[in-house]
Formats: C-alpha cells, structure tokens, sequence
C-alpha cells in the first residue's frame, strides 16, 4: 500500500520542523530561528540551524539540509514512506493508502518489515504477560515484587515469553509472517543445518521462559529486546548455565553500540533539566522512572561507546554516571571515560554504599533520600579518578607517578582548555605537585597526539581518505595548548593547499546564481502593483543564456511556467525531486549569520533587509549579470586579438573590445564599483 498525496501534503502542513527536530536534539533559540549540534556529524560547536519560518533545517558543517521528512528519514535510518507514518502517528493524522503494484509491493521496505514484525512480538510479550497464567504467575509477580506498578509496566511496554520452544514463531508464522523476517528481526534461531523457510519454523524462538524489556530506538520504535530468566533448573545442567540476560542480535536496524536504554522514554526529561544520569541495567532505569528521576538512561551492561556518548550529547553536555560500590569494576571503567570527556561532555560519578547498586538502593531508601544523595554524592570525573588512584597509591612514588601520568592523560582529553585549566589546578592542589609541572606534562602529551594526527591524516590522504572538512581536520585540537611549554608548528593549522581547495568558478556564474537565487525566494513578491520580480527580471535578460547548469535548468523553469501565466512559488523549489535544486534552495533559504537585534534595540540602528530594498536589489542584480556577461565578452575579444591574422582584424576586435568596456565601466559606475 502507498500513502496517497493528500495525506502526505496533510504530514507536510502539519508537522512542525521545530518539534520533530526537538525529538531528537536539543535546541535553542537564536533570533528567529534554532541551533544545535549537528546529529549527522560529530562537532562540539553548534552549526545546526532550524528555520521555523522556512520549515527547513541546515547544517553549516556537513551540509545536510531538508525539511521535517527529511531529517526523520536520515536521523533515523528510514525510507520516506517510513518516516511519513513516523510523522502521521506523531500528529494523529489518519493515513490513507492507494493499492499499489506487485512489483512495487515487492520492493517493501525491509526495514520497515523488521519494524512490523519487532512490534508484532512486543505486543505477543505483553500479552502473555498480562493474560497467561504463566506470565502472571512468574513474570507479573516479579515486576510486582520489584514495586513496578501498571503504569510504568506499560510506559516501558514489558512483556513475558513463554518457556516452550516455538509458542512465538508459531503464532507468528500463522499471522503471515515469514521465518526468514523472523530470523532476521532475530526472534527466531533456526536449527543447525536446517535454515527456516516460509511457512515452517525450522527453529525455535530466541526467548523462552524471560521477562522481556523491549528495546526502542530514539523515535519509540522497537528495535530489539533483552531478556532475563527467573526460573533455575539445578537438574538440568544447559537450564543452569543459560545467561541471565539475553539480548537481540545485531540486525539492521539494531546496532546495539549506537543504543541506549530508555533514551525514547527520557529524551524530553534530559533535555529539560539539561542533564542525563547513566545506569548499567534496564531495572535501574525503570526503578529511576518510577522514584520521578526521568533523566536516566542504560548502557545495556556493555562498555560506553562514542555512538552512545553523542547519543546523550544531543540533548545535554551535562552526565553523571551511577555505579555500584564494586571497586574493581570502577576501576576498569575509568578508562573508558576518557571518551565522555573527549567529546566535550562534562562528566561526573556517583557511587553508592554497601554494594547497592541504583535500583536496589532507590527501593531500600525512597524517591526523595536517593535524590539527595545524588545531590551530595556527586563528583566530577577528575576529581573522583583522582581520589581512587591515591587511594591505590598510597605512599609509594612510583605508583603516585604513574598516577600523576594517568590523570594528566584524562584532563588532556577534555577539548576545552578554560576547563583544562581549573582542572590542572584543582589536580595540583590535590596531589601536591606544581602545576605548572602538570600542564608541561600535558603539552607533552598533545604534541604527541599532534603529531600521530598529522601521520595519520597523511596518510590518509594519500590512500584518498582525507578528512570530510577543514573544520574536522582543525577541531581535532581545537585549543589545544596552554602554559610555556606550548609550541605549534606553524603548518598544523594550514592543511595541503589542494586538498580542500573548491573548483574554480567564473565571476559570471556567481551572478548567474545569484540572479536565480532572487527568483526563486522573491520571485512572487510584488516590486509595484501588478509588477512581480520574475516579470521584472525575466524581461531584463532576453536572450541570455546562462553558463551554470542548474541556474540556467532554474532559469528555464521559471521562464516555461510563466510564459503559461504561472509564477513559480519558493516551495516548488525546496521541495524539489530533483536533489541539487533542493539543497541550493535550502542553502539559499538558510544565511549562516543573522543580524543582531541589538543593532535597532540598543543602539537605534537601523539595517535594512534585502527585502526592505527589493527594487534596488533586483536592478543591481540585473546589471552585475549583466556587467559579468559583458566581462565574458571582453576576454574573448582579447583571446581573439592575439590570434588576429591582420592589424585591420586586430583593430576590428579592440574596437568592438573597447565597446563592451564602456559598457562595463558605465555599469560598474552604477553599482559604485572601482575601477581601475
């Protein structure tokens, strides 16, 4: 089935660009529109833009660019019918379908297969939980005995399994679904040797016998599930040696170092209060829920990734990380940190007593005692390394040394160098030891990561993997260096002149975009009763043919449709099939800096707005394309002039040369150009 277009013109005029884009990073408000970090690429200062009015997003980092459907579709992974039914259940709009063709319905998206069939066996889980005797009697009563209400059951939508090996598949396979989709959503694992084919398990179901805690990805669609067991067979020695939690498998649309637990579910908490607490499990999460800490997502029991660290730095710099009172595991974690703490999140630790970890001890002491422990627990990452390594230490030098080495190669991490700063001095204090010992000690160690990165982008570019922007290659040690010690070689900020350098571009073709650009955002607007600036401009340039192919591809659908007596809107263009006309339209749309409103309020300045000034922008437009045309013309009568067979073809030529010259200085007059 295909969604029709009226429905799909409904998802467009209602979806808000600033609440669908919301859902998914944090935004905030600058002039009339939005910023935030770009979700598409890793930068620690904003370069994403939202325009409310345009309904359009860009980023002046990597260049993504589109409107609501399409950030859903490249946020998430998704096909565009996909993110239009994302959108419709967003905004309760009904969808309404068309048949379409059994090629067409051959060609389904499997992802969006794999999402169908994923909350299929959600609901199965759910199900069983709640109408099955066996659900009731083991999984309900556990949720119960660990204090989940109803509420928070359906908030985190829990199930149970059966513990039969086929009672899922089977009804599964009954409701059309296929085994193979079965096998690749990973619910079912196929005998070995016997791989399951349509209409027949050939295998049995992945989870039997568990409580079920569904994964969702950050638009709440289920992606995967964990599973914990609850019943033990001592007499029965592969029933005893089953894992206690089993997770999907990584599928395609499950990669599970790109997942946390409970982001769907906490997103609009961290993104209000600024601030994202980190637990280990998904009972920690649900217990946090329920006590009225919201802000708390799950690491799923695997080490914290980079993905997972962007993930919770679209909606806050701000996380703190709960651990149990298992020192040993602690201290293999602290590695792992440095990570949060390279792409610029500040980082802070909180530890309970006698081995609880977050949910035991939510339910030992109650909402409100847990909520001021983490208020007075809290540490930040450095300090709290810093108190565990000297605790280790000691009085012995060598491991106080080799302590000093490790703190210094954490604070190092940290992309911020005010921040770098108070910790240099903080870490002295407490360790006793001259700072500026530790920021020489720091300098030492980022010219050594300086240095690995030149290697490393050398070497890149000469197997053609350079770096995706200027920007990326400089950010690597954006501020890198501070104290007498600092020393930068004066090529690190000046990458090969050649490997970033744009293709060269005429003078004439700037203006030939320029002249579309101006059609395309005004060319509606009225200069004067009845005098639009398409009919204006169209008629100042008969004849012209552009040498930029997509202006002169814009140029000509302006002219077809409105010698048919239509004048083509700017949303044609930002909606555009054709995907260059629509991130030029976009790009166009979206000015990297706006005027600050300080200029009128404060100081009574008055800046016009090139709207403001449409007629004497249109002229001037008119006449800079056409001095460049000129200009054209010039340098092939000087082309011409040197290969002239005779002195009366020569003079010919710089006659006609001198011509388009007094043309060109007329028009340079106008503008108030300088001439030389």
């Amino acid at each position: 089935m295909r969604i029709n277009p009226e429905t799909v013109d409904r998802i467009k005029q209602t979806a808000d660009i600033v609440e669908v884009v919301g859902d998914f990073v944090s935004l905030k408000k600058k002039g009339a529109n939005y910023s935030a970090c770009c979700p598409f690429h890793n930068e620690k200062t904003p370069s994403f833009n939202v325009n409310p009015a345009r309904q359009i997003y860009k980023c002046f980092g990597c260049g993504a660019a589109g409107d609501s459907i399409k950030f859903v579709m490249d946020v998430d992974g998704i096909g565009y019918g996909e993110a239009l039914r994302y959108l419709a259940n967003k905004y309760n709009i009904e969808i309404l379908e068309e048949e379409v063709t059994d090629e067409e319905a051959l060609r389904q998206n499997e992802r969006e297969s794999l999402y169908i069939v994923l909350n299929y066996a959600k609901n199965f889980y759910q199900h069983q939980l709640l109408n099955s005797d066996e659900g009731q009697a083991i999984g309900l009563t556990y949720f119960r005995e660990r204090g989940f209400t109803s509420e928070i059951r359906k908030k985190f939508e829990l199930g149970y399994s059966l513990d039969t090996w086929d009672s899922f598949s089977k009804e599964a396979l009954e409701k059309g679904y296929s085994a193979q989709l079965l096998e690749k959503a990973g619910l079912l694992i196929h005998r070995e040797g016997n791989r399951p084919a349509d209409g027949h398990s050939a295998g049995y179901d992945r989870f039997r016998g568990r409580v079920i805690f569904p994964i969702h990805n950050i638009a709440g669609k289920v992606i995967a599930f964990g599973a914990r067991i609850l019943k033990s067979d001592k007499n029965n020695p592969k029933a005893a040696n089953q894992p206690k939690y089993l997770n999907s498998p990584e599928t395609d649309v499950y990669h599970k170092s790109e997942v946390l637990y409970g982001v769907f579910q906490a997103k609009n908490a961290i993104r209000q209060q600024d601030h994202c607490y980190l637990v280990e499990g998904y009972t920690d999460v649900i217990s946090l829920h329920q006590a009225g800490i919201e802000n708390v997502v799950a690491s799923s029991g695997t080490s914290l990734t980079v993905e997972q660290i962007r993930l919770i730095g679209r909606f806050t710099p701000n996380v703190t990380i709960l651990y149990d009172g298992d020192m040993a595991g602690i201290k293999a974690a602290l590695r792992g940190l440095d990570l949060v703490l390279e792409e610029g999140l500040n980082v802070s630790v909180v530890l309970f007593p006698d081995n609880d970890d977050p949910d035991s001890y939510v339910r030992k002491v109650g909402a409100e005692a847990f909520k001021a422990h983490l208020k007075n627990a809290t540490k930040d990452f450095i300090t709290f390394k810093t108190e565990v390594l000297l605790q280790d230490a000691g009085n012995d030098p060598f491991k106080r040394a080799e302590l000093i080495g490790e703190v210094v190669n954490s604070i190092v991490k940290i992309p911020n160098p005010i921040k770098r700063q108070v910790f240099f001095q903080r870490t002295s204090e407490m360790l006793r030891v001259d700072e500026q010992m530790l920021i020489t000690e720091g300098n030492k160690l980022l010219r050594k990561q300086q240095s690995a990165q030149k290697t490393q982008d050398r070497t890149s570019r000469q197997s053609g993997n350079a770096p995706d922007s200027p920007n990326e290659f400089i950010n690597a040690f954006e501020g890198g260096f501070q104290g007498d010690n600092a020393e930068i070689p004066v090529d690190f900020f000046a990458p090969d002149k050649d490997q970033f350098e744009a293709p060269q571009r005429s003078k004439l073709s700037y203006q030939e975009e320029a002249f579309v650009k101006l059609l395309v955002i005004y060319g509606t607007k009225e200069l004067e009763p009845t005098i639009t600036v398409c009919q204006y401009v169209l008629g100042q340039i008969e004849g012209i043919e552009f040498t930029d192919t997509i202006s002169q591809h814009i140029l000509t659908l302006f002219r077809e449709n409105y010698s048919r007596g239509r004048i083509l809107p700017t949303e044609y263009f930002r909606d555009h099939h054709e995907s260059e006309i629509r991130f030029k339209t976009i790009d166009w749309l979206t000015p990297k800096y706006e005027l600050s409103e300080l200029w009128q309020q404060k100081h009574e300045i008055y800046v016009p707005l090139e709207i403001d000034v449409l007629d004497r922008t249109a002229f001037n437009n008119i006449l800079r394309l056409k001095k460049a045309f000129i200009e054209e013309k010039m340098k092939v009568c000087l082309q011409q002039a040197v290969h002239a067979r005779s002195e009366e073809e020569q003079s010919a030529i710089m006659t006609e040369f001198m011509h388009y010259k007094s043309i060109s200085m007329a028009a340079a007059k106008e503008l108030g150009s300088v001439i030389g």
